[in-house]
């Protein structure tokens, strides 16, 4: 199993939004922070605006913000929506015809066993605990940002 660059960022995303509790926080400057194009993380936010783990406030002043608590975002719901599955075989795909033996086999139920201890580990994580380590606001340069640069009025988010 490997997961997408979309799921890493988005996680990187929410992070930077959790560190930056005192404001909307601007696409170009999460893309700099990360090192990718913006283009890119409006692909990204949308899926996470789509499941309300973000909230986008358009306008002159706008930007993007977490739609729920920190603490009340399970790294499993940002990986539900941003990856297209978690099969991780063909075998675990519920159409009948991909393996006859889909619900007598072993080897099935052993990766639905293994994909649900993965969830269930991937669930006891919260963005409130990865962004609530010391040093995080500096590394993002979160606190840089809000001293040295104006705020620009030509870019929406």
């Amino acid at each position: 199993m490997r997961l997408s660059k979309q799921t890493n960022y988005a996680v990187r995303t929410l992070i930077y939004c959790a560190s930056n509790p005192e404001g909307l926080s601007r696409v170009p400057q999460i893309a700099k922070a990360f090192g990718i194009s913006d283009m890119f993380l409006f692909k990204i936010i949308q899926p996470l605006t789509r499941t309300g783990l973000i909230e986008t406030v358009r306008g002159r002043n706008g930007g993007i913000r977490l739609g729920r608590p920190a603490d009340e975002i399970r790294l499993g719901d940002v990986m539900r929506a941003t990856e297209d599955g978690f099969d991780l075989s063909e075998c675990q795909t519920h159409e009948r015809e991909q393996c006859p033996l889909r619900d007598i086999c072993i080897y099935t139920k052993a990766l639905d066993k293994a994909l649900a201890a993965f969830m269930a580990t991937i669930n006891e994580y919260t963005i409130a605990d990865l962004h609530n380590v010391a040093g995080v606001r500096a590394a993002l340069g979160i606190d840089r940002l809000r001293r040295t640069e104006p705020r620009p009025e030509s870019l929406l988010f």
